[in-house]
């Protein structure tokens, strides 16, 4: 039972996931906030491109 246990404590590869998801967390937030920050701008350029493409297709 103690080999199991001594075993358990040596291994880190439970540490390495709850790594992973603490960064994949922070980036989620991350851009979330940079979209959030940016929506208008990035509407803007979907606007442009649309009217643009439309524009061009009908000439």
């Amino acid at each position: 039972m103690t080999s199991i246990v001594r075993r358990f404590v040596r291994e880190e590869e439970g540490a390495s996931l709850a790594e992973y998801a603490l960064l994949l967390g922070v980036i989620t937030v991350a851009l979330i906030g940079i979209i959030t920050a940016f929506r208008e701008s990035i509407a803007n350029i979907f606007n442009r491109t649309t009217t643009t493409l439309n524009s061009a297709g009908t000439t």
